[in-house]
């Protein structure tokens, strides 16, 4: 978050200076006094088709159901036909036009419109100096220029709306009315703003009395509903009323009748937001031992609201800036709503790429109404095949007349079937059914006390255990012949090493079940230690594995033939509740982290085993495969009591996975249960609800609770009413009105920390940002322009050009001459000479382990051919010999000699398709180098020329050519330019 809001402010303090030098310039000019009389109209145009295509024709196509009268939206999300989602939300074309199209309004047509608007209104105010203060109107002017673009980024669905109007009204209508654009719109705007709320008090008072709909959840309520119908004038004018000074219409009582309520802030702004969770943090020990105040499903579940509301903080703005949510504005409310998970988010704020919210968490197993209403928005009307009273059917993704006409009185809609969010999955599995019989106990007992042993294995304290005295002195009696711990805890029905000869726990028969496991968890050690059955290490481990079990047994009060004792001892330690009473087990206290390091994270997981078990009964039963599962739990898995600080941190922390045992106590129920948490994303249906609707439902509460003192927790206002959500939005209201399990405070979503619009709008606009890329420009135009110098100016070799890898002279790698090694012993028969192309016999490479050279032009002499004249050291050497068949820039060490090549074909590429990898090459066609008849000019086919064997040139032989001749076939050696080689590289 601090990150988001660093590069906010990095981005603003360089857009401010770029917005002022481009309006200051834009201003400067005369393109809007010249074109004045056309320029408006056109950007009103454009402001109204652009508002119109994107604020109503894409949310309508990509609705739930479009129009209510389609019963699938047009516009599909890439999820929709998913029936579980597995990923992220995919960015579909129309995203990406909506968040454009928003992009070019926001920031291109309305400063426009607004530029355009000042410059003409400021030359028609110094025109007609008399009519008004001047000053007053330049204000007047500059406020309201202020009010249209602060109004384009708070509540952009609605400004178009607004401009028509404003343009309709004052220059076709009553233009003599006018008192400049900018003024006008301010007017148009305060006007439209009433109007909407008239419309959706209208609609939410329409919907809430219709009468084949209402439902009447007290005796009052029948009788109010006729007497209402007459004072239907009366009830207009208090809408009217209402809408002029943004007050709420509750209905009282929940019935029929409305009244006009005070007038309230629209932003709705609370006292408190925050709230209180009950952990052991924030409780006394005594406290969590004996009452456990937090036990209540309401104060655990809270946790889920709280980071779903993290992962809104993340996503929200991106989500509204895609259209994921349809329309919006400051005080919208919406329901998130899931399989378990019922939230309504009420948007306080939006602002430029920011949206301040409020989340508040409904209960998980609500009433029967709040149930009522939950199917009602979850539930599809596709199947609805009635009309009136008949039901002849639809055609096909159309809506039936009935479910049409039923979707239109409804005082919500649905915006979207499938928005994706992160989240946690929660299974619940009830512990009872899982340790009904003694052989499961018996497993659960056989984990408990392998992960014992592996956690003494693993602790980096075992050499200092093994060598306490006081430790040793309490164990050495196990050692005895004879010896058994006969506590009545212990039985043959749960314990697998019971030893019913002595009628207890003895090491023989300890060994006899886990001296294996033993062995293999100190064979895992990265320091040997002794592993015989009646070493240090196996003492110890039969110590703790008895004290762990006695003390479940001491916690279940010692009746372990009982089921709901020995849930309740389980539970008492797996929250970290060890009463350790016999005396023989005091030896423990010598290190508590025997108990914190190794007993009490072995009874959790040993849960976690257990739960595994019956997936799949026999996949622990080698060593190897459940030491491996206990360290892959270890490293991802977090088992934790619900009430422990850290199982509120794993989950704010998003750990992939969370196990606890929580015991559910209520009125109702008294159980236990495990639950398991999985992080995935998950599918939430997203209904938009009238906003005079919940300030209404809600102004209605509190009258009825704190001015007329009605406190029946079953009271006809809180019933169910389909068409209004009442109760959902009732129970949503902050305490003691309603009943929220979890109120977020304020929170703050930034469009930069949505990762997909991050993706397609790019970074933060930023000083370093900007360096940078002038930076990274300067390299590549840096490594571009050396390239091409090199090769002689070929554009091709630049970074921005393409084609062929070819070279020019300086960008050949040192040329290779023949050594007596790679010419002796091969022969003296010459070749015929002749300018044709000659087969090229094998030659063998020196082996010193350099690279091998390039192709020569031409190849050295082969063997038997007569030595010319040694060279000279220096001097000037003579120029080539001209050839009819070569121009001068085809030269051998030209751009396109085949010793520059790069790629396939070339000396250093891969063979081509085709070339032989040894023997003789394919004689290709002769090439006429018109040179001397004693000079054979011999050489391989350019085809074949990376297969060609390589010489070294490390010292001059007398079999090298020389002379005239000699020099012209050994050029200089001269290095490749390290900045063109991976530019030629990568073109193939």
């Amino acid at each position: 978050m601090r990150q988001s809001v660093r590069e906010v402010l990095h981005s603003d303090l360089v857009m401010c200076v770029v917005i002022a030098v481009l309006t200051f310039a834009v201003s400067a000019s005369t393109v809007f006094i010249a074109l004045k009389s056309v320029l408006g109209f056109v950007l009103y145009a454009l402001a109204g088709a652009v508002g119109f295509f994107t604020h109503y024709l894409l949310p309508q196509l990509r609705k739930q159901l479009p129009w209510f009268c389609l019963s699938q939206p047009v516009l599909k999300p890439l999820e929709y036909s998913q029936y579980e989602v597995r990923g992220a939300a995919q960015v579909m074309w129309f995203e990406k036009l909506y968040a454009g199209l928003q992009c070019v309004e926001k920031y291109l047509i309305y400063p426009a419109v607004v530029l355009n608007a000042l410059t003409v209104d400021a030359h028609a105010v110094v025109s007609h100096p008399d009519k008004f203060c001047l000053y007053c109107r330049a204000l007047l002017m500059t406020v309201a220029g202020l009010k249209l673009l602060r109004s384009a980024f708070c509540c952009p669905p609605q400004q178009y709306l607004t401009l028509a109007f404003t343009v309709l009204l004052f220059h076709f209508d009553y233009p003599r009315l006018s008192q400049g654009f900018l003024l006008d719109y301010f007017l148009m705007s305060l006007l439209c703003s009433k109007l909407w709320d008239l419309l959706y008090k209208l609609r939410f008072v329409l919907t809430y009395i219709a009468p084949w709909q209402i439902t009447w959840g007290s005796a009052f309520h029948a009788f109010a509903q006729p007497f209402a119908v007459p004072h239907s004038a009366m009830l207009f004018v208090q809408a009217l009323l209402s809408a002029l000074f943004s007050t709420p219409l509750n209905p009282l009582l929940g019935s029929a009748v409305f009244l006009m309520s005070y007038a309230r802030p629209l932003k709705f702004w609370e006292r408190d937001y925050n709230t209180k969770r009950v952990d052991h943090s924030n409780t006394r020990l005594v406290t969590q031992l004996d009452r456990n105040p937090g036990a209540d499903d309401n104060n655990l579940n809270s946790i889920f609201y709280e980071h779903l509301t993290r992962s809104l903080q993340h996503t929200l703005c991106g989500d509204l800036v895609l259209g994921r949510w349809g329309n919006y504005g400051p005080g919208d409310c919406f329901v998130l709503a899931s399989d378990y998970l019922n939230a309504l988010v009420h948007l306080i704020e939006v602002g430029n790429g920011l949206v301040t919210f409020q989340l508040r968490g409904l209960e998980f197993r609500g009433t029967y109404c709040q149930q009522r209403e939950v199917e009602a928005i979850t539930e599809g009307v596709e199947e609805d095949e009635g009309c009136c009273c008949c039901e002849p059917g639809h055609l096909p993704r159309v809506l039936s007349f009935n479910a049409a006409f039923g979707q239109r009185w409804l005082a919500w809609e649905v915006t979207a079937s499938k928005y994706v969010l992160e989240g946690y999955s929660i299974s619940d599995n009830n512990a009872a059914s899982m340790l009904q019989v003694f052989d499961l106990r018996k497993i659960l007992i056989t984990y408990y006390v392998k992960s014992i042993i592996y956690y003494v294995s693993r602790s980096p304290k075992l050499e200092a255990w093994l060598s306490h005295e006081g430790i040793s002195a309490a164990l050495r009696p196990v050692r005895a012949p004879g010896y058994a711990d006969s506590d009545p805890t212990f039985s043959l029905s749960v314990d697998e090493d019971y030893d019913l000869r002595l009628s207890g726990l003895s090491l023989p028969s300890f060994c006899a079940v886990h001296l294996e496991w033993i062995q293999y968890c100190a064979s895992r050690r990265s320091q040997p230690v002794d592993q015989d059955w009646n070493s240090p290490l196996v003492t110890l481990c039969f110590g703790l594995c008895v004290l762990g079990r006695r003390a479940l047994g001491t916690a279940s009060h010692s009746m372990s033939a009982s089921l709901e004792p020995f849930l309740y001892g389980l539970h008492a330690l797996f929250k970290g509740d060890f009463r350790i009473t016999s005396p023989r087990d005091e030896w423990v206290f010598a290190d508590m982290d025997l108990l914190h390091r190794v007993v009490a994270p072995g009874v959790r997981m040993a849960l976690k085993l257990h739960q595994d078990h019956f997936t799949s009964p026999d996949e622990y039963e080698e060593p190897a495969a459940l030491y491996d599962a206990i360290a892959a739990n270890e490293e991802r898995l977090v088992i934790s009591h619900e009430g422990d600080p850290a199982w509120r941190s794993a989950i704010l922390s998003n750990t992939p996975s969370l196990l606890a045992l929580r015991h559910v106590l209520d009125d109702a129920s008294d159980e236990y249960k495990i639950i398991m948490l999985n992080r995935r994303h998950l599918s939430f249906r997203v209904i938009k609800v009238n906003r005079e609707c919940v300030r209404g439902l809600w102004a209605g509460q509190q009258q009825e609770l704190v001015f007329l003192r009605n406190r029946n927790p079953e009271r006809g206002s809180i019933q169910n009413a389909k068409q209004a959500l009442r109760n959902m939005i009732n129970s949503s209201c902050d305490q003691p009105l309603g009943y929220p399990i979890y109120v977020s405070p304020l929170t703050t979503s930034l469009a930069g920390s949505h990762p997909q619009l991050r993706a397609l709008w790019g970074g933060p606009v930023s000083l370093g940002a900007i360096a940078r890329w002038l930076l990274h420009s300067w390299e590549r135009l840096h490594k571009g322009c050396g390239a091409g110098c090199n090769s002689g100016g070929n554009v091709d070799d630049s970074d921005c050009g393409g084609g062929g890898g070819l070279t020019s002279l300086s960008n050949n790698p040192p040329l290779a001459h023949p050594t007596p090694e790679n010419t002796a012993g091969t022969g003296d028969q010459p070749l015929p000479p002749g300018p044709g192309w000659g087969p090229r016999p094998p030659l063998s490479s020196s082996g010193d382990g350099r690279p091998p050279p390039l192709l020569q032009w031409p190849p050295p002499r082969l063997p038997g051919l007569p030595p010319a004249s040694p060279a000279p050291t220096e001097g000037p050497r003579p120029s080539r010999p001209p050839g009819p068949g070569l121009l001068c820039s085809e030269g051998p060490s030209g751009k396109w000699s085949l010793g520059g090549r790069k790629g396939l074909g070339g000396p250093e590429g891969e063979p081509a398709s085709g070339s032989p990898k040894e023997g003789t090459p394919k004689s290709q066609a002769p090439l006429d180098l018109s040179l001397s008849p004693d000079v054979s000019t011999d050489a391989s086919t350019p085809g074949v020329a990376q297969d060609a064997p390589r010489v070294d040139s490390s010292a001059p032989e007398s079999g090298t050519p020389t002379g005239a001749l000699g020099d012209w076939l050994s050029p200089a050696e001269e290095r490749e330019s390290p900045a063109a080689q991976p530019l030629l590289e990568h073109q193939y």
